[in-house]
């Protein structure tokens, strides 16, 4: 980095006069950026579309009269959300099982026993899922303040030097190339902050579908083993309840 007493201070003219390292940092951090920023739009969206989907799904799943309805439904409008997907493969599990029975490893035990292990298959499917993008953005959040200190340490000492070299060591030859490098901090927060928001939010999110599939799985396992869901609508859990009947916003 060197000094240019004469130019206008500002990012423009930090950027200009900083190294390769310099421009380095300022790439991650830029890269860090758009990478949150990418993963938080993406999994929000799915979010509002898998809440709209299992809304629907649900409401039909409680008023289904049979597993030939739901299975019905499946096919008509596909798997778009957790719950269908959890029912699909479970009816799946079952049909495959009263037909075949235990030809495999895999399928050893009783029907229900071979659902049940499909179910937790899918419930760690969809976790696995939920959670895809997660470690980036936890990642992000944890390491941008850092990058940018980086930067800034970077940036000040070779403000120093150059000014050094140069033999300006008034305050006001300082504060400017110093206050420059501080830009650095700053970047690395204002990259940092959006990610780590996110990161709760979507944290939240997922905790609050993944406890809703857990109480799901059980009426399902009953539904398909039984040929019906237990009782009537009331009979739903409380959590599942909700999601059935609360508006598809975000």
């Amino acid at each position: 980095m060197t000094v240019n007493a004469d130019a206008g201070l500002g990012f423009g003219h930090f950027i200009a006069q900083s190294d390769v390292v310099g421009k380095t940092l300022l790439g991650i951090l830029v890269l860090m950026s758009i990478a949150s920023w990418v993963i938080i739009a993406i999994k929000g969206l799915s979010l509002i579309s898998r809440r709209r989907h299992s809304q629907s799904f649900l409401n039909f799943f409680w008023n289904a009269t049979s597993l030939e309805a739901v299975a019905n439904e499946i096919t008509t409008h596909g798997v778009h959300d957790p719950f269908s997907h959890l029912t699909s493969h479970a009816m799946h599990a079952q049909a495959h099982h009263a037909k075949y029975g235990a030809a495999k490893l895999e399928e050893a035990g009783t029907s229900g026993e071979f659902v049940t292990r499909t179910i937790k298959k899918v419930l760690d499917e969809e976790t696995t899922r939920l959670e895809n993008g997660l470690a980036m953005l936890a990642t992000v959040g944890a390491t941008a303040p850092f990058v940018g200190l980086f930067g800034t340490v970077w940036g000040v000492y070779h403000a120093l030097v150059a000014i050094g070299m140069s033999g300006a060591g008034t305050l006001d030859k300082v504060a400017g190339p110093v206050g420059e490098a501080l830009i650095m901090t700053g970047l690395g927060l204002a990259v940092a902050i959006p990610a780590v928001m996110g990161y709760n939010w979507l944290t939240r999110a997922n905790r609050v579908m993944s406890s809703k599939l857990d109480a799901f799985a059980y009426e399902l396992h009953t539904f398909v083993s039984m040929g019906q869901p237990l009782g009537n609508e009331a009979a739903q859990p409380a959590n599942v309840r909700a999601l059935a009947t609360r508006p598809a916003a975000a």
